[in-house]
């Protein structure tokens, strides 16, 4: 299916509010204090990943370990280049992911939930080229579903989205379909792990989140969302079915949930 769409031949850059704007500007151009570039970078690298084998020795090698370089560039970017913040937050990341199991999750073993619709990762790119998380709230029963399970199927259509980033690319898009929504979908434990999983773990990862169709049900439990979110709330959009359809994707992209 992903090979039949498509999307505007002139990828945009979505729109940025202006304390967006600058953060985005801070992170594409993100170096160093003291300049140094490439060679600075490099050594700050090489510097994480020694302080990690030998105050860590325990933590696992190779891709999304302790000595991969691009995820250690990563993180030291989103810690603005501190050798010391970077080496905290990956060492939680990777023991994270270590005792998650995430490297082992696939659909089949998320796929009890998966089958439910209840979150998918959208087949094809938004107009500005990245890929597509979509979560259907009413399809979410936590008084029911088991909240491992949840997690599971989080973490497993967070790493999917994120393997789909195209070249270039650094974020994604959530989209968290509203429509439907009532007090038995509420889940205020499994929102402060989605905090915690893009914060702590796929820091920057998340480009921007569209709440689509909000009931007024929805706003106490925003209102008690908001501060957890900290700096992040700034990516939170409230919009309509339209908006998403007209300003994010194609008659050819968009979701089938916001076809009509």
């Amino acid at each position: 299916m992903a090979a039949s769409c498509s999307f505007r031949s002139a990828v945009r850059a979505p729109p940025l509010s202006r304390s967006l704007a600058r953060s985005a500007v801070r992170c594409r151009g993100a170096a160093p204090q003291g300049g140094g570039g490439a060679a600075t970078t490099s050594k700050l690298v090489m510097e994480v990943k020694e302080r990690l084998a030998r105050e860590h020795p325990g933590l696992p090698t190779g891709r999304n370990g302790r000595d991969d370089d691009d995820m250690i560039l990563w993180f030291l970017k989103d810690r603005k280049f501190s050798v010391d913040e970077a080496v905290s937050k990956l060492t939680k990341a990777i023991k994270w992911r270590q005792d998650f199991g995430v490297s082992e999750l696939s659909e089949e073993s998320v796929k009890s939930l998966y089958q439910t619709g209840k979150a998918y990762v959208h087949d094809c790119l938004d107009i500005y080229g990245r890929p597509v998380l979509v979560v259907v709230a009413a399809k979410h029963f936590p008084s029911t579903q088991d909240p491992v399970e949840n997690e599971k199927l989080c973490a497993y259509l967070v790493e999917k989205a994120i393997s789909r980033l195209p070249q270039e690319a650094e974020n994604i898009l959530g989209i968290f379909d509203l429509r439907g929504f009532s007090v038995e979908n509420g889940d205020l434990q499994f929102l402060k792990f989605l905090i915690d999983v893009f914060y702590y773990y796929y820091p920057k990862r998340l480009g921007q989140v569209l709440f689509v169709d909000a009931p007024f049900i929805f706003q106490p439990m925003w209102q008690v969302v908001k501060p957890l979110l900290k700096s992040y709330a700034s990516l939170v959009r409230f919009c309509d079915s339209e908006t998403v359809r007209k300003e994010y994707f194609t008659e050819e992209t968009v979701p089938p949930d916001f076809c009509s």
